[in-house]
């Protein structure tokens, strides 16, 4: 076995991938412009209420255009922004066509999110040399034959390698090796660890952390009764360590999975709000079984006509990932904390994931859970093979409700991001 110690991973990092994507598509069908050159952003449907930035521009974040943030208040920070639409079977084929490429050189290679991926280089160096000389050759690589532009980092880890990788953007190669993390990680704010989000920023800042580099010399004792397991996690991280395999293909260990939607009308009657529930569960579980998990733990998020938002979730006896069982959840959540309010969004996510191997039966199980699950196999085979909507349940015939809703598209592409 490797020391994990002397590993080295590199992380690849499409730059604004959708805008990117979008782009290099726009200039091969004969576009004059590149996106990529002016104040872009791909967006969402502003007419259905999806007007969401999904990716923008350099020069559209000099403006202050961030993703996430609803078009109406990017063109007030950038009148010229340019919006296209999202075209998600072309970034799916963009993905893959990266994914690819990578693997010529390494058999390690996982895939992250549509626009990332982890690349093991530990043993590769005999067949293709250094490895900053090799990633210089893959981002140019890239560059000449999928014709978008990506950032490496590399590391010992997959922690030190996605942190370096965000050092400067575009189109960069940097190192974090462990003796570079005091000068080039530690000064950095705390939130531009991974996995520190803004509450957990605020908790470190109330105790005098502001750095990275105050977190790694924090009292661990300190951070444990204030943060729990999460405060070691964080701090570790903080000092760059990380021992996390890299795990080729998508089988990948989440936190969570998610899925939500903004509704085109508001819904005032529970039926509907079910099917949509339904509609969005339908995708998180059929995401949860292609990464061979199962949940322990069910939420709801509820988004009212105010664009208040409030969630509810619910610990089950046996971690599943079954449709049905995920969906039964979904509704009691919904039954139980629902207000009476005019809904606008509603979302779905399972958490606290485990291998699907080996479950432990109780006496709380369904007598027909084997026979829901061979279910489940077939209709994500049907759906896989000939797409989402050749097969789906009779509630959804009357078309007032997509089969499967939110996430990205019509079809289920992989996005979901895992924890390292």
């Amino acid at each position: 076995m490797i020391d994990a110690g002397k590993r080295t991973i590199m992380h690849i990092d499409v730059n604004s991938a959708f805008l990117s994507w979008t782009a290099v598509y726009e200039l091969q069908r004969g576009a004059t412009v590149d996106l990529r050159a002016i104040p872009s952003a791909v967006g969402g449907n502003q007419a259905e209420r999806r007007g969401v930035i999904l990716a923008a521009s350099i020069p559209a974040k000099k403006y202050g255009v961030k993703t996430g943030e609803v078009i109406w208040q990017a063109k007030q920070k950038c009148p010229g922004l340019v919006i296209v639409p999202p075209n998600y079977s072309l970034y799916l084929k963009c993905s893959n066509a990266l994914f690819e490429l990578l693997q010529e050189y390494s058999p390690k290679v996982q895939r992250f999110s549509i626009d990332e991926c982890f690349l093991d280089y530990t043993g590769m160096e005999i067949h293709f040399g250094n490895p900053v000389e090799v990633a210089y050759r893959i981002k140019e690589r890239i560059k000449k034959e999928l014709g978008f532009t990506v950032n490496i980092g590399i590391g010992r880890n997959k922690l030190t390698a996605k942190m370096a990788s965000e050092l400067e953007k575009p189109d960069k190669v940097h190192t974090l090796y462990p003796e570079e993390i005091p000068y080039k990680m530690w000064s950095l704010p705390v939130e531009k660890l991974v996995m520190v989000g803004p509450k957990t920023k605020k908790k470190l800042n109330d105790i005098g952390i502001e750095t990275i580099g105050d977190l790694a010399n924090a009292d661990l004792e300190l951070l444990k009764s204030r943060l729990k397991s999460y405060g070691v996690l964080i701090w570790q991280y903080a000092n760059g360590i990380d021992n996390s395999p890299v795990r080729a293909g998508y089988h990948l260990m989440m936190k969570g999975i998610s899925n939500s939607t903004t509704i085109k009308f508001d819904v005032e009657d529970r039926e509907t709000a079910h099917k949509i529930l339904l509609s969005l569960v339908e995708s998180v579980a059929q995401r949860l079984r292609k990464a061979r998990s199962c949940c322990r733990v069910v939420s709801i998020e509820i988004r009212n006509s105010e664009l208040f938002s409030y969630s509810h979730q619910r610990r089950l006896h046996v971690p599943t990932n079954v449709t049905n069982e995920i969906y039964e959840a979904a509704k009691k959540l919904f039954d139980e904390c629902w207000k009476g309010d005019k809904i606008r969004g509603l979302g779905v996510r399972v958490s606290e994931l485990c291998s699907d191997e080996f479950i432990q039966t109780t006496m709380f199980d369904d007598a027909d859970i084997e026979k829901k699950k061979a279910l489940d196999a077939v209709i994500d085979r049907v759906r896989e093979k000939y797409g989402s909507y050749l097969i789906f349940r009779g509630v959804f015939a009357d078309r007032e409700v997509p089969p499967i809703a939110g996430g990205v598209d019509a079809e289920i592409y992989p996005v979901m991001t895992s924890i390292l």
